[in-house]
């Protein structure tokens, strides 16, 4: 049965009059806000809120996150997007008195605690990299991209030189491409090679003096690590371009090899993918960046800089403070970065050390591979042999008696697992792209291998009706976007959503 306190908006359980809270009376002589505030910091009507019981509110949002799939009840091998549990030991450090409290406006003397954690994860995200300038600023990864590319035309700018042209493999994250034409670039995409890997000699072609970045994801998104990313960077450098290494897979190679190390000069992370953040529905998100020294004075500001040894703020001193680098493009958005996503991700590197992070790649890696034998006969990979964290199957088989990689996405949700990302990247036909992460226990592959195999071997008139537990079955899901059903009452998921007649509904 459908609770529909979860399922009707919380605007339709307001009545007036109604309170979660009821304050005292306030022992201090009333001003009027105006004399307080000034006339103009007042609207000249109340903000259209809610009015409701706590007892609404309550059973309002615990069983509308009952809808919800989330890391904290269901297995996500989403693919694509590394989603791993987040350490509620994160949550309580988050959340400590001097942490939370901390306001972005404070002065830099009287937040040198936060100031110092912030620098050290700096000095980590460096270190990890093989690159020795980091900027915290860019909410996410796509900005992190974007942020790098701005970064790289200022500096061909201030050299004098005109490069309009990033390069990328065909199986490039689609923010690739319009990150690099957001940032004023003219986008050049690869074709896709047989091997899965970058075919050296069509980048030889490509590349020339109007080569700008070559922007490449290692390991790639068919879960294969470039192996000669050595030559690769030759070629670009030998032009006089830039690589940009796409960090939405560095959950493979943490504490193993770093991008700095095999020709990158430039790089973002996702915070909340590798670094255990939660992702928040679409945000928020960190995208640091880090890049080599001949970039550094190009970097947004402000970035966190140390004078002298922390001992000296113990002395009185201020030891840590916020500057803009020389050259610096400017702000990519207020303050100094998205604290509390950034504040997890230190909290991780802090609590697993060097050796506990090079483990999270053995383990990733690990799972992967055990993940792709168990799934080889439905869901064979076709490219490589071995795969990093993530390998990417094919459901070409399936589809020639009518069952589609949508088809098996939307079957598992009725057995409790979150779908895997389907149909990318486009080189491979009906796409399955499978990351289980190291958090994940072999329990836990074995019985999504198991579900998977089950499905593939159902009626396929079964698994095109699926889901068949959710609210929803199955939208026509332009209509649902264009024709939005803000509450719940009988037939009208179905009628205006379009859901498929055969859902049993």
């Amino acid at each position: 049965m459908r609770n529909t306190l979860a399922t009707q908006p919380i605007f339709e359980l307001s009545r007036t009059g109604r309170r979660a809270a009821v304050f005292p009376a306030s022992d201090v002589s009333e001003r009027p806000l105006e004399a307080l505030l000034g006339k103009g910091a007042l609207t000249e009507s109340l903000p259209e809120l809610p009015e409701v019981t706590e007892p609404d509110v309550i059973r309002h949002f615990v069983n509308l996150s009952t809808l919800n799939m989330s890391v904290d009840t269901h297995f996500y091998p989403l693919g694509s997007c590394t989603m791993k549990y987040n350490p509620k030991r994160h949550e309580r450090l988050a959340r400590l008195e001097g942490v939370g409290d901390v306001h972005p406006y404070q002065c830099d003397e009287d937040a040198q605690g936060m100031l110092a954690m912030l620098f050290e994860l700096q000095e980590m995200l460096a270190e990890i990299a093989g690159l020795p300038c980091v900027s915290l600023q860019p909410a996410a990864g796509a900005q992190g991209e974007f942020t790098a590319l701005l970064v790289a035309a200022a500096y061909f700018r201030d050299r004098g030189e005109k490069r309009t042209r990033v390069i990328f493999p065909s199986s490039a994250h689609g923010t690739n491409p319009a990150s690099a034409a957001l940032a004023g670039f003219e986008t050049v995409q690869m074709k896709p090679s047989k091997t899965g890997l970058v075919d050296l000699d069509e980048l030889r072609s490509l590349v020339d003096g109007r080569t700008a970045v070559f922007m490449i994801t290692n390991p790639n998104t068919l879960g294969l690590f470039e192996r000669r990313i050595g030559e690769i960077a030759e070629v670009v450098h030998a032009a006089g371009g830039l690589v940009y290494i796409d960090g939405a897979n560095m959950n493979a190679i943490l504490g193993v090899t770093r991008p700095g190390d095999f020709g990158g000069d430039m790089m973002h992370y996702n915070v909340h993918k590798t670094f255990t953040g939660p992702h928040g529905a679409g945000g928020p998100g960190a995208g640091p960046i880090a890049v080599r020294d001949f970039l550094g004075d190009y970097l947004p500001g402000p970035i966190v800089s140390r004078k002298g040894s922390p001992p000296a703020a113990a002395g009185g001193t201020a030891c840590f403070s916020l500057t803009t680098p020389s050259k610096s493009i400017g702000r990519m958005r207020s303050h100094f970065g998205n604290v509390g996503i950034l504040l997890r991700g230190y909290f991780y590197l802090r609590t697993l050390g060097a050796e506990g992070i090079r483990s999270v790649t053995e383990n990733a890696v690990l799972n992967a591979n055990y993940l792709k034998a168990k799934l080889a006969d439905v869901l064979p990979a076709p490219h490589g042999e071995t795969c990093m964290h993530e390998f990417v199957g094919t459901a070409a088989a399936a589809k020639r008696r009518g069952v589609t990689a949508m088809d098996l996405a939307k079957r598992l949700l009725d057995y409790g697992f979150h779908a895997p990302t389907v149909y990318f990247p486009l080189d491979v036909p009906e796409a399955v792209m499978i990351e289980p992460t190291e958090t994940e226990s072999k329990e836990t592959l074995d019985a999504f291998a198991e579900t998977v195999a089950r499905i593939l071997n159902e009626p396929a008139e079964l698994v095109k009706s699926a889901p068949r537990t959710t609210t929803v079955c199955r939208p026509d899901e332009v209509k649902a976007a264009r024709q939005l059903v803000l509450r719940w009452t009988p037939n009208a998921v179905e009628s205006v959503a379009g859901a498929t007649a055969d859902a049993g509904r």
